[in-house]
């Protein structure tokens, strides 16, 4: 009873949001994703997280039950019907395998169910789209670049110009479909955790990279503008744009 009691008060005692927002044409590299591949950032999510840059865990009912009785995943599709539309094309499933609907689930035990809107899931995914497609977090401007199959940027300058231009340093993930070449996969947005929701006031990242990118200071990364580029067997564009 004590060890559950300790489980529930931790994981709903989280410190800050995650605005993770994913570049489809480098998450496309390195899976099958559906067509048209979207030429703009998609959202993956809204992730509650500890202060030590921990996320909080998904909600269980017997391991981590961060919230009373929170709104169940297969109860949440009704209830988005009526910004279904945005998110189709906002927060769409990019892997063939899933559907739209599938995505939206998992987000919402893994993260909502855990966040300030246990029980008002249209109210978090529509937060989330509201962050998202607001200018302030574009990621673009944030960044300070444009897609390019020409020119790769150092990871420090990315950072420097979100510090600049967003107030604040972000969070950028990366893959690497294959040796020597770093794609940026997903910018990260932190923000507070405040009384109000939505939350509003921007912070540090505590920890500024991720996946495969590991040192701001030599790692090259692309932010690539032609989806064709990321066929399967594309090997040969990848080397030519590498050079």
């Amino acid at each position: 009873m004590l060890a559950s009691l300790v489980v529930s008060v931790n994981g709903s005692n989280f410190a800050f949001y995650k605005l993770s927002l994913t570049w489809p044409n480098s998450v496309c590299k390195i899976t099958t994703c559906k067509t048209p591949i979207p030429t703009y950032f998609t959202i993956h999510g809204l992730w509650p997280t500890f202060g030590n840059d921990i996320p909080v865990p998904p909600y269980n009912p017997t391991s981590n039950k961060c919230n009373p009785n929170p709104t169940s995943p297969d109860d949440i599709v009704g209830e988005l019907a009526p910004i279904k539309g945005e998110l189709d094309k906002k927060w769409p499933n990019l892997w063939v395998r899933k559907t739209n609907v599938d995505f939206w689930k998992i987000q919402w035990q893994h993260h909502g169910m855990c966040s300030d809107y246990p029980r008002d899931p249209l109210d978090y995914f529509k937060d989330t789209l509201n962050l998202a497609q607001s200018k302030r977090f574009d990621p673009f401007k944030a960044l300070g670049v444009q897609p390019s199959d020409q020119t790769p940027h150092l990871l420090h300058t990315l950072l420097e110009n979100a510090y600049k231009n967003f107030g604040a340093y972000p969070q950028i993930t990366c893959s690497m479909p294959k040796k020597g070449i770093l794609l940026l996969k997903e910018i990260r947005f932190c923000l507070k955790r405040t009384k109000k929701t939505p939350p509003s006031v921007v912070q540090n990242c505590p920890t500024n990279v991720g996946d495969r990118c590991t040192n701001p200071l030599t790692d090259y990364v692309w932010l690539r503008a032609t989806p064709t580029i990321f066929g399967p067997h594309n090997v040969t564009s990848d080397l030519l744009a590498s050079t």
